[in-house]
């Protein structure tokens, strides 16, 4: 026999707020470009687990890195990052949701995008101290090369993802 897990220090309807507020700070800085901010969403200690490009320790960590990728194509070509669906499971403070990844219209008005699932640990006062985004990264390179193409094809890339499109082999010359 089991029994109900003793809900957490949390309630869900506060998880569900604070992610609320962090999705649209995430949603700024997508339309700003600027994402310097985004490590201050985490606690100081916060760990940020990610399936392709590692584990990141603390906010100078997770600031290098979310800096760095979401600067630089793909990542700096994403127009959004919606929501599919959220759950919250209060016992252990955790918000698991799926995000969509999207692409812009890369000119002949297809649609392009890649979804993760991320499971976001809160620790109180708004703040997170755990993300962790699990995807396949090659589902996720072969999107990117297909936009890229047809891009491409439409005169809308640019140096950087012409790099990108050659380097993971989408780009015959």
């Amino acid at each position: 026999m089991t029994t109900d897990p003793s809900p957490g220090p949390f309630s869900a309807a506060e998880i569900a707020e604070a992610y609320a507020v962090f999705h649209g700070h995430v949603e700024g800085y997508s339309s700003s470009g600027n994402w310097d901010g985004f490590a201050d969403l985490f606690t100081e200690d916060a760990v940020y687990k990610e399936h392709a490009f590692g584990e990141f320790h603390g906010r100078d960590e997770i600031r290098a890195w979310s800096v760095k990728t979401m600067t630089s194509f793909p990542g700096s070509v994403m127009t959004g990052f919606p929501l599919a669906w959220s759950v919250v499971d209060e016992p252990s403070s955790r918000l698991i949701c799926e995000v969509r990844n999207l692409m812009p219209d890369p000119g002949d008005g297809s649609v392009h995008e890649e979804s993760n699932l991320t499971i976001m640990t809160y620790a109180g006062d708004g703040m997170f101290s755990r993300e962790e985004d699990i995807y396949n990264p090659m589902n996720f390179a072969k999107m990117s090369v297909r936009w890229a193409r047809i891009a491409h094809a439409h005169g809308n890339l640019d140096d950087e993802a012409v790099a990108y499109l050659e380097q993971w082999g989408g780009l015959a010359r």
